[in-house]
C-alpha cells in the first residue's frame, strides 16, 4: 500500500487507487504541506484535491517524458477532432 505523498508534482503516473478498480492516469499539479492537487484523466479531465495520506493500492508506473508527450498528443488530438465535429454541425 502506498500514499499520494510519494508522488511528485509535474509528473504523470499510472495508479490503481483500490485493488478492484481500473488503472487511472493522473498528473500531480500542485503540492501543499498536506495535500496534492491532481488531474485524473478518463474520458475527460477531472481535477481534485487528495490528502498526502490518502492510500493508493499500487503505483504502477511513472510515465517517461516520451510516453507523457505521446499520451498528451493523443489526448489533445481527440479533443481537436471533437471540436471539429461540433463546428461542422
Amino acid at each position: 500500500m502506498y500514499a499520494y505523498a510519494l508522488l511528485e508534482p509535474g509528473f504523470y503516473y499510472l495508479i490503481q487507487e483500490n485493488k478492484e478498480e481500473p488503472i487511472s492516469l493522473i498528473r500531480v499539479n500542485v503540492e501543499t504541506d498536506y495535500c496534492l492537487f491532481v488531474s485524473r484523466f478518463t474520458d475527460q479531465e477531472l481535477v481534485e484535491w487528495k490528502r498526502k495520506t490518502d492510500p493508493i493500492h499500487d503505483i504502477i508506473e511513472l510515465l517517461s517524458d516520451e510516453a507523457a508527450e505521446a499520451w498528451e498528443a493523443s489526448f489533445n488530438a481527440r479533443y481537436d477532432l471533437e471540436e471539429d465535429d461540433e463546428s461542422n454541425d
